[in-house]
């Protein structure tokens, strides 16, 4: 489907691994924008019970089919979780670069699962996660 990357990555902290996913079209379709295919993920994914605080919980970060173009409004990426505050699924915007950036990276979002024993980062280069500061 035209404005997407056709890749979501997907970080889990708690073993240290990092993959490529490609989300099936009619998702993508289904569920537009960020916000859509976050919630996607985290209804699919997600346990009822889950306990938000736990690892068990996952957070996304996603962009658009319009993120980094000239349109209004594109510069906001979502970032999907499910709130500590109502147990239900936590959707919030935020601009700035960060949306476009993570759309530059040639990915459409990034889902980070697990928990880690020590502070960690994730550096994406020229399209390829790169896993130095994992595990």
């Amino acid at each position: 489907m035209k404005g997407y990357m056709g890749k979501l990555l997907r970080v889990n902290l708690t073993s240290g691994s990092v993959k490529v996913e490609t989300p099936k079209q009619e998702v993508l379709r289904n569920f537009l924008g960020g916000r859509g295919l976050g919630v996607k993920i985290l209804y699919d994914e997600l346990k009822p019970n889950t306990d938000p605080l736990s690892p068990d919980n996952k957070m996304i970060f996603a962009t658009g089919p319009l993120t980094g173009t000239r349109a209004p409004s594109s510069g906001f990426y979502c970032v999907i979780t499910k709130s500590p505050a109502t147990g239900a699924i936590l959707t919030t915007l935020s601009g700035g670069q960060f949306g476009h950036m993570l759309k530059c990276t040639g990915f459409d979002a990034i889902v980070v699962e697990g928990k880690s024993a020590k502070p960690v980062y994730l550096w994406i280069n020229n399209g390829k996660e790169c896993q130095q500061g994992l595990g």
